[in-house]
Parts: C-alpha cells; structure tokens; sequence
C-alpha cells in the first residue's frame, strides 16, 4: 500500500459554559484533531483499497492521543466520541470509510476498550467543507444526552487529492440535557448500546 504522507495537523478545542440556562459546574470541552493526508487513489479509480486501511492505524493513535492531551491526558473524562472524514474532489466517498477501523479502534484502545460504536459520518467536499461529526457516549450508544455533534472544517483543506480525517471526543452530555432516554448511570455495559 502507499505511504501515509501528512500534509497537517489541526487540534481544537470548545469549551461550552452554557446554553441560555444556568452555567453547570463543569463546562462541556470537545476536542478534535483533523489530519490533512494524500490522497493515494485520487483521480482513479482502484479496487483494492483495504490495505490502506492498516497503515492508517499509526495516524488514528497519533491523532487520539493529540485530542485527549487537548483534555489533559486523562481519559477518565473522556464521556464521548466521534469520527469522520471528508474527501477531496478528485477522491469517492469510499476512501473516507478508510478511516472508519483507525479512526474507531485508537480512540477506543486510547480510552479503554470503550463498548460502543464510534459513530461516524463522511462526504466528498472542496476546501472549505465543513463536517458535523457525530457524537455518542463511549460506552452505550442509547444514552440520549451525549447525542451531540461537532462541527469540523479547515480553510484550505481538503485539496482534491487529498483526505481529512477526524476524531472528536467530549466531556459529557449536552449542556442542560433534559429530554429523557437511558441515563448514563443506567449503562449496563453488556452491548455498546445500553
């Protein structure tokens, strides 16, 4: 497979100190890290693209541990996660589900074998695009409170031969979460659903 050449790295973080309504004790912080790579199958069409997939995973757990540092380094706080890819013009939508496995595994090795899915998203886009990256509890899937979301994007990326890849993880539920569903006290722990 080709190599994994990064053209940048972006981290950031939001910290969220309310929602019109009383300010919690702690602020919700999301953070993001988006790397801007080549594009190996840009302008062609190749069958075989899986492969990629395994040299990707040294990026995945460089970019985890790059956002959870953005919090401290502690994964304990770590209650949400997401991932998501947007590919340049001259790509298809099936080398943004390259990330799915890297993305998805480093971030669930990095915070301890977390349960659930990492739940994701991706489009083709020119530089510019933005992405609304999912969110969902680490841990349960159904936890309504931690359905969220994290807009993502970069002026100048991606190219059209190239990819950005991203991880988003979060702090905790919405702020002033109140619309019922499984708690995350509820979580059982048996399905990365409930």
């Amino acid at each position: 497979m080709p190599d994994v050449v990064v053209r940048k790295i972006m981290t950031t973080m939001e910290e969220i100190h309310h929602e019109f309504g009383p300010e919690p004790e702690v602020p919700l912080r999301r953070v993001a890290a988006v790397a801007v790579i080549k594009n190996p199958f840009a302008g062609k069409y190749v069958a075989d693209i899986a492969g990629f997939m395994e040299d990707l995973k040294p990026l995945g757990l460089t970019m985890a541990q790059k956002a959870l540092a953005l919090l401290g380094g502690d994964a304990s706080v770590v209650e949400g996660y997401g991932k998501g890819s947007i590919v340049g013009t001259a790509g298809e939508l099936e080398h943004g589900a390259l990330w799915h496995a890297p993305g998805g595994y480093a971030m669930r090795e990095l915070l301890g074998d977390a349960a659930a899915i990492v739940p994701s998203t991706k489009k083709v886009g020119a530089a510019g695009t933005r992405l609304d990256v999912p969110i969902t509890h680490i841990n349960a899937s159904y936890v309504r409170s931690h359905f969220d979301a994290m807009e993502i994007g970069m002026n100048d990326a991606p190219r059209a031969d190239e990819l950005a890849f991203i991880l988003v993880m979060s702090t905790g539920a919405r702020i002033h979460a109140r619309v019922g569903g499984l708690a995350a006290e509820e979580i059982t722990g048996k399905d990365g659903l409930r």
